[in-house]
Order: structure tokens, then sequence, then C-alpha cells
């Protein structure tokens, strides 16, 4: 049952899990790796983003035009969480509940189960941070903290809908130092994570990926690059230029690893579970 909340209707969703990330291994998806599942639990989701009215009257700001910044998203969802009482909405109130942007995965996974109406354009904040990768990624729907220095510490991911491409969605970010003009965000009520919580793997197998980026690049860049001249017969050009060849076929190599490699592992909520306690042991 839906759960209507400061005149906010908040849809349920079911406990499930959700994919992020690509399993494609070409440098320039490093970015979107690695494919992980995230399990959510259930929780309740905006399926329309705040509108202008609802914004106004959150903020206490009648007939203003709202534009939002991270000072202002931090006071609708304190004044939201401070006023809610768990069973007053039938909800346990053996959990502890907060009401927030929602993390990426709780974002994907409730965008599957009930379609989100979409603003052509505009730019929905998430409550992760901002990170290069997927590599230390929340895996149970919690969002993902800041860890590192500097400007980005001010900004926070976000899910930037195609302007004329209906339904065409990218992760991208958001200033949060700043109010814009294009912010919108949707609201979750969820249950608090206080358990452990269950990370990608912030590193990856570097010796195995060495071995592999040093088998494609001689297969496809420096194997061909002395077996074509030699079939072409011109084999001595294969002895005599070899420096030549082999400093093509490295560079022939490494392209081909933007755009392709072996498809990477996706990594299971289940596995990285299991190896937290068992202290990594089989």
């Amino acid at each position: 049952m839906a759960i209507q909340y400061y005149d906010i209707e908040f849809s349920p969703i079911q406990a499930g899990s959700v994919f992020l990330g690509t399993e494609k291994g070409g440098w320039i998806y490093s970015g979107q790796r690695p494919r992980h599942e995230v399990q959510c639990p259930d929780y309740y989701v905006m399926k329309t983003a705040l509108s202008q009215n609802q914004l106004q009257q959150l903020l206490q700001r009648e007939g203003e035009n709202i534009l939002l910044s991270g000072e202002r998203i931090e006071k609708i969802c304190m004044r939201l969480s401070e006023g809610f009482e768990a069973k007053d909405h039938g909800l346990d109130p053996g959990k502890s509940w907060e009401i927030r942007c929602p993390s990426e995965g709780e974002w994907r996974y409730a965008h599957e189960q009930i379609q989100f109406e979409l603003t052509p354009g505009k730019i929905e904040v998430l409550a992760d941070s901002v990170s290069n990768n997927y590599r230390g990624a929340m895996m149970d729907g919690r969002p993902r903290t800041f860890t590192g220095i500097g400007p980005m510490a001010e900004h926070r991911a976000a899910i930037e809908t195609h302007p004329t491409q209906e339904g065409i969605t990218a992760l991208s970010s958001a200033p949060m130092d700043r109010e814009l003009r294009d912010l919108t965000i949707r609201l979750v009520i969820t249950p608090v994570r206080e358990s452990e919580p269950i990370c990608v793997p912030h590193n990856a197998d570097l010796a195995a990926n060495i071995r592999g980026e040093m088998f494609w690049t001689f297969v496809l860049g420096i194997l061909p690059s002395f077996v074509i001249p030699i079939a072409r017969g011109m084999g001595s050009y294969a002895t005599d230029g070899w420096a030549n060849l082999l400093f093509g076929g490295l560079c022939a190599g490494f392209a081909t690893g933007a755009v392709w490699r072996p498809r990477r592992p996706t990594i299971f909520f289940d596995d990285i579970a299991k190896s937290i306690i068992t202290g990594g042991r089989d």
C-alpha cells in the first residue's frame, strides 16, 4: 500500500536486486565497471519528482520559483524525517527509517519496477557521492560516501534525462554548493542499514589484468604485425624491420584495448557477503 505523507505519495517497492555497471572489458568502459549486484530491502519511492508547489510548501516559500541546492535538499529531507513516525504508516517500528534521495541502486531498481515519470532535460540528485568507477560501491542499496579530498566532495551523483529522447538516462553528477536551474529530486522512505556494509572490492586482480593485457596485445597486435608481411612475401622486412613491426604491433594491440577486451566477471552480493563472514577464506 502506498504511503501518503505531506501530500506526497510514496509507492511501495518490494525487496529485490538490480545489476549496475557493465561487463565490457574495453578501456573506454573502465568508469562503468565492475558490474555488480545491489540488493535492496522493502522501501517506498516517489513515482514523480517533487513539483514546484511541493517544494514551495516544504521550504515555506510560497510563490517563489525554487531552485535546488545541496543545502535546500538537506533541509527538505530533515524536515520530512523529523516528523515521520513509522507506526503511523504501517511500517515496522522496530526499524529506523529515513527519508532522503535514493541511491543509484534504489533508483534503478524502482525504475524497473514501476517506471518513473521522467522530465526531459532534468537532473535528479542521488544520495551517492561521485566516484571514478564502481570500486567500493555499496551492494546493499545504502548511499555511497565520499572518501577522497578535493572539490568533488561538493558534488553528488545524479541521473540525467535526455532532453529530446524519451526515457534515455545517464549517470552524471551535480554540484551541491550552489543553486541550479535543472536540478530536481524524488525521495525514498527506506530503512537505515545498520549492519556492516557489503561493498564491491576496492582492488581488482592486477596481476591477472596485466597477464590478460599482454596476451591480447600479442595476439591482436604484435603477431599480426609480423605475420602479414611474411604472408605477403616480405619475410626479409620482418627480419630487418622488426623494431618498426614490434612498435606498430604494440600500438595496434593497445588501440584494440580501448574498445574490446574479454568480458569482466560480475560481482554477486552473496559472494561478497560470504567472503566477509568467512574472513576471505573459502
